[in-house]
């Protein structure tokens, strides 16, 4: 099954939660730069909340915001009755500390599962343990290789694979060449977020039983890219664009709904 019939497919499950509940659940999205990215997902995320009947609510908040104004926002959003969740679109401008916004957020309205007292997964692991669980992928004693050791990704990816009984490599920058062959070529599961357009390619080998998911993203003056090069000899490969970004918008909604139902 591809993500988009995936997709297609939990939204429906998801659309008919939303009717059964009582009251719409509502989420804020506090939006603070005029990255292009940025506006392409958020656009993605109005979308979806109204594919799904939930109120969604962007806050656009001036550049030179500054952190204590934002904070104070952060602090409204937290005690309203309005909103069951919110999140605050990254990236921040350099006056604002990334840390201290993910702090301040409270744990029960953290829907992008960020804070490190929050009982959510941040969405885009949650949105690829959710696919591959769907697509009734083995983890159990199989090699996953997560390449990438971010805070939002590859660290919470590999907890989670960990958790599901996978034997976890995480390789990073500072791995060599030759390490980094020798864990791909036995992988049986490869998660790469990076942001290095084709750093996945035929200068490595691969089980052909692999499954490549590729979270990281490009853009040059032919389009958008991953961290893998297209039509690696695998099982299964993620696409970009069309792939991992989409999983990661329904884990979004995925996460709030969880919070509505713990109320």
């Amino acid at each position: 099954m591809t993500i988009k019939e995936y997709v297609a497919l939990r939204k429906q499950e998801m659309k008919q939660e939303v009717l059964d509940m009582p009251k719409k659940p509502c989420i804020a999205i506090v939006q603070i730069n005029e990255d292009p990215a940025s506006y392409a997902y958020i656009k993605g995320k109005l979308k979806d909340a109204a594919e799904l009947g939930i109120d969604a609510e962007l806050i656009k908040l001036p550049l030179e915001t500054t952190e204590p104004q934002l904070l104070n926002v952060i602090d409204r959003l937290n005690k309203d009755s309005v909103h069951d969740g919110f999140i605050v679109q990254m990236p921040l401008p350099k006056q604002i500390n990334e840390e201290t916004v993910k702090l301040a957020i409270a744990p029960e309205k953290d829907v992008d599962g960020f804070h490190p007292l929050s009982s959510l997964a941040p969405c885009t692991p949650k949105g690829i343990m959710n696919y591959l669980n769907y697509i009734k992928t083995d983890f159990t004693g199989k090699n996953a290789v997560v390449i990438g050791r971010s805070n939002i990704v590859g660290k919470p990816m590999a907890k989670l694979l960990l958790k599901a009984n996978c034997n976890v490599t995480v390789l990073h920058s500072k791995t060599s060449q030759e390490d980094m062959a020798r864990y791909i070529k036995y992988a049986d599961i490869i998660v790469v977020a990076i942001g290095k357009a084709g750093f996945l390619d035929n200068r490595f080998e691969y089980k052909p039983s692999a499954i490549v998911v590729d979270v990281g993203i490009s853009r040059d003056e032919t389009g958008l890219h991953g961290d893998a090069i297209p039509g690696l000899p695998v099982t299964l490969q993620t696409p970009v664009p069309g792939g991992v970004g989409l999983i990661t918008r329904l884990a979004l909604y995925e996460n709030l709904l969880e919070i509505v139902k713990a109320k």
